[in-house]
């Protein structure tokens, strides 16, 4: 396979999975409200758009954090490279020059979606609701997930496209234990039971929560669960595994890509192994942020790890 399109697929499987989880982010603040538990401040779309790594470019347009301004921002903003439609525009760029290797109905799926969110318009949003809009564009990256799930061979294409969308599945889950860990800490708890509750719903995990935690929606349990679950597909352990399997899985013959490649799975391996040997306590109060930057961190050094092994002469994508 041609290293561009090994790229293409990677950050096809990013830029998907980053307007899902982005998505997911946001709709965590209009979980709270569409269930009565009031308004969303400025302080939490401040600390929405910090965590998601896009505080200067925020404030270089905005002087404060409005409601409609932060949405637009996160969600249509073309000039934004990380909004919701940049990330698509961009997933859509290199699908496009995949389309002679992979099934038309991933190009057809995924067209049609760019093209019901470049039609979307903020007023609208608001007025009508913002909640269902973002269930809408889950739904919609669902039904590429379901579609590729069910034609595509499992082969290196195959492989290429996971490893970029278990990598940016596992960055933005940190990301949002990060913001619960940013909202919650000094504080007491009951006073967000709200917000943590819309925090599993928001990532589809609930139910899942209860299964192994019962009620005790607590900080703690939640960084458990979405850091050391085995089972629930978001969860960071989980995507690690994911990661490995994809990265084992690739039939790379490329001399020059063997030894870097070998350096990805020990790297993938050696976070799966630190995540295996968290203690309780260091899943509480400060030494949590301490485990998640960290974790942030490490992800970000396997991407640019990763690049290097299998993309060595094209320009990176961010």
């Amino acid at each position: 396979m041609l290293s561009r399109n090994a790229e293409a697929l990677y950050w096809l499987g990013r830029y998907i999975e980053r307007v899902e989880n982005h998505t997911r982010m946001i709709d965590v603040l209009y979980h709270i409200r569409s269930e009565g538990n009031g308004s969303i401040d400025q302080g939490k779309w401040a600390r929405l758009v910090d965590i998601l790594g896009a505080r200067d470019a925020f404030e270089g347009v905005f002087n404060k954090y409005k409601e409609k301004d932060a949405l637009f921002f996160l969600t249509l903003d073309t000039d934004y490279g990380n909004s919701l439609i940049s990330c698509l525009s961009k997933a859509r760029a290199n699908l496009r020059s995949l389309r002679e290797i992979l099934p038309t109905e991933l190009w057809d799926t995924l067209n049609q979606f760019y093209m019901w969110l470049k039609e979307a318009d903020i007023e609208d949003i608001l007025r009508h609701s913002p909640h269902l809009f973002f269930c809408r564009v889950k739904e919609w990256s669902g039904l590429f997930y379901g579609i590729q799930h069910s034609v595509m061979l499992r082969s290196d294409e195959w492989h290429f496209l996971e490893t970029g969308r278990s990598l940016e599945r596992a960055e933005n889950s940190v990301r949002i234990l990060l913001s619960v860990w940013s909202t919650v800490k000094n504080e007491q708890e009951s006073v967000y039971y709200p917000y943590l509750q819309g925090v599993l719903r928001s990532v589809s995990g609930y139910q899942a929560f209860r299964k192994f935690h019962a009620d005790a929606v607590t900080v703690d349990a939640i960084n458990e669960f979405l850091l050391l679950n085995q089972l629930f597909p978001r969860s960071v352990y989980f995507s690690f595994t994911a990661l490995d399997h994809h990265l084992r899985s690739l039939q790379y013959t490329v001399l020059e890509v063997k030894g870097p490649r070998e350096k990805v799975i020990r790297l993938a391996g050696k976070v799966k192994a630190d995540l295996e040997c968290l203690e309780k306590e260091e899943l509480t109060g400060e030494a949590a942020g301490e485990v998640l930057n960290k974790l942030l961190d490490t992800n970000q050094k396997l991407g640019l790890a990763l690049a290097k092994a299998f993309f060595p002469l094209e320009e990176g994508q961010a």
